[in-house]
């Protein structure tokens, strides 16, 4: 369900409950923002193409990381879905039960599983797919193609930054 209160109502109340603690407001407003735009997009992407498929968006995006990969091995999945790995196989039993995808052991380390979809698979996801293009194209489309490519860059931007962030914690451990 929809937070009740508007985006600028939200920022304004936050600001009024913590004016005396030193923040800074415009990163909290910026990544308040993203994260309520992120949540907002991936429920009417959920809604309005994924449901029609039976399909959860986790689900989907574990299909689709080893659709455009042609298949990958379980925990770069995971990874690429930004999922646990437990999280994955019971994604992972769901899809094969369905036919969508199928597990191979690899020949050289039996420890390691790669997925990839059957022809079933690839036929939702080609089917799929434009679908939620069309979905994010309709979401995007009041906005110029200046402003698209600035979202795009500005969003990129803040990946790196957390990446590289997370590379230097990581390394630091």
């Amino acid at each position: 369900m929809p937070d009740h209160h508007t985006l600028e109502e939200t920022e304004r109340a936050m600001k009024e409950h913590v004016d005396t603690l030193p923040l800074d407001f415009a990163a909290a407003n910026a990544l308040s923002s993203l994260f309520r735009a992120a949540n907002a997009v991936r429920t009417e992407l959920t809604n309005r193409v994924l449901r029609n498929h039976d399909m959860t968006w986790t689900g989907f995006v574990v299909l689709w990381v080893v659709w455009i990969w042609d298949g990958m091995e379980t925990r770069h999945v995971a990874e690429s879905a930004d999922i646990s790995k437990a999280t994955l196989t019971g994604v992972v039993k769901t899809l094969e039960s369905r036919g969508l995808i199928l597990r191979e052991g690899d020949e050289n380390d039996r420890r390691l599983v790669r997925l990839r979809l059957t022809p079933e698979g690839v036929a939702l996801m080609e089917q799929i797919y434009p679908e939620f293009n069309a979905v994010e194209s309709e979401i995007i489309g009041n906005l110029s193609g200046n402003k698209v490519t600035t979202l795009t860059r500005a969003l990129r931007d803040v990946v790196k930054s957390v990446e590289t962030n997370h590379d230097v914690a990581v390394q630091d451990d």
